[in-house]
């Protein structure tokens, strides 16, 4: 006799088939209570309530718990970095919360669409209830900027005030500044770049390698200009020439490389650079693919963040112009602005290795030795395991022959 109770009877009792026991039912587990009870309409206290004021905040609450989202990723990631050995073998989780990181920042960035519904007749019925409230007191966002690498001495300024000054609690203010002294994302991925296999100044010696091909292009190069004889095309090669020059003297000089560090123009240490170079060019290589795909993840969240402040910005210049102050007392339009400049990227370096890049067939190749530690060589416990066959041609641990 089959049983007079069936599978959805006892799922919506909160009976839990697998285990025999009871369980949450769907609202008490995810406390909908709580989350579809806090659209509180100011307008409505005030016996005129607007349409569109529910549209604003649940847009908003759901930026908030996607803000969550992303810090509770990015500090996972954190976490798996911060160790002085990075272990390899995360590096495909580590990809798969960055990448999840990359999608919900392509969502936020397609949900301003949905604000955009709302039209600036709409919105001025309520905004005044809003002031002295401002997007710029999202502590989450500002947590998720410190945490990502956000310097700063890169910040605008806001009022004329350092970025704390709208947080007054005490709670917000403590959060904000451990945020700033732990390390961020930007540190611990210059610091595993730094380890970057080919990057010793023994055996394969990728930087030395690097320099002698660039030098070589720039030298053909310069000769070539110096057989034209059309005098106006030779200055104008000439100039091109000098700058590719300088740009490269730039990246193989520590020295001047600090100064652009110093001027905020770049973000890496030199050695983290040479590594993120390195793996571009050997990207292709097993040891170097997922490395190389973090690096692209990193600039995408870059990319998307940079993406929604400019939609943000124009969406805020749709509703109240370009003259009128922000809610919260700031020149509004005009300082969402200021955020759009490079220096609230923080993995502008990797933008810009498109500048020292080489012909692929100018690529240095790799030695025998090079091509199986990035080929058969898997990190275990922080040394390397070799996998080959014909261990002395390779490796055992972390010592190397230096057999080129």
């Amino acid at each position: 006799m089959s049983c007079p109770m069936k599978d959805n009877d006892f799922a919506q009792f909160g009976f839990n088939m697998a285990e025999g026991t009871e369980g949450y039912l769907y609202g008490d587990y995810l406390q909908l209570d709580k989350v579809l009870g806090a659209q509180r309409l100011v307008s409505a206290e005030n016996n005129r309530p607007v349409h569109d004021e529910h549209l604003f905040i649940v847009t908003h609450q759901a930026y908030e718990l996607w803000f969550k989202q992303i810090l509770f990723e990015v500090d996972s990631v954190r976490t798996l970095f911060i160790k002085s050995e990075l272990d390899e073998r995360l590096m495909l989780e580590i990809l798969k919360r960055m990448q999840r990181c990359v999608l919900i920042l392509k969502l936020l960035v397609d949900q301003v669409m949905i604000l955009e519904t709302m039209t600036p007749l709409d919105f001025m019925e309520f905004r005044h209830y809003l002031s002295p409230a401002s997007g710029f007191q999202s502590l989450q966002f500002r947590l998720l900027e410190n945490r990502l690498g956000v310097k700063q001495e890169h910040r605008a300024r806001y009022n004329k005030d350092h970025y704390m000054a709208v947080f007054s609690d005490e709670p917000s203010t403590a959060l904000l500044k451990s945020s700033e002294e732990e390390p961020s994302l930007c540190d611990l991925v210059q610091r595993w770049l730094e380890r970057t296999p080919g990057l010793e100044e023994t055996g394969f010696n990728f930087w030395e390698k690097y320099r002698n091909v660039v030098e070589t292009l720039l030298a053909n190069e310069e000769a070539a200009v110096a057989k034209e004889t059309n005098d106006k095309l030779k200055e104008v090669l000439n100039y091109n020439a000098k700058k590719r020059r300088e740009l490269f003297e730039s990246v193989f000089d520590e020295t001047t490389h600090n100064a652009f560090v110093k001027r905020g123009e770049r973000r890496f240490s030199h050695k983290a650079l040479r590594g993120a170079i390195l793996i571009t060019f050997y990207r292709d290589e097993p040891r170097f693919n997922q490395p190389y795909q973090l690096l692209s993840s990193l600039m995408d969240i870059d990319a998307l963040i940079t993406k929604w402040r400019y939609n943000h910005v124009l969406l805020v210049q749709r509703m109240l112009g370009s003259m009128q102050l922000g809610t919260g007392g700031s020149s509004g339009y005009h300082y969402l602005r200021s955020t759009l400049s490079d220096r609230y990227k923080v993995f502008l370096d990797l933008f810009n290795l498109s500048t020292f890049i080489v012909p692929r067939d100018c690529v240095p190749q790799l030695t025998n030795q090079m091509k199986y530690r990035l080929s058969l060589v898997e990190a275990v416990d922080g040394d390397f395991k070799c996998e080959g066959e014909n261990r002395t041609n390779c490796c055992s641990c972390s010592k190397f022959h230096q057999r080129e």
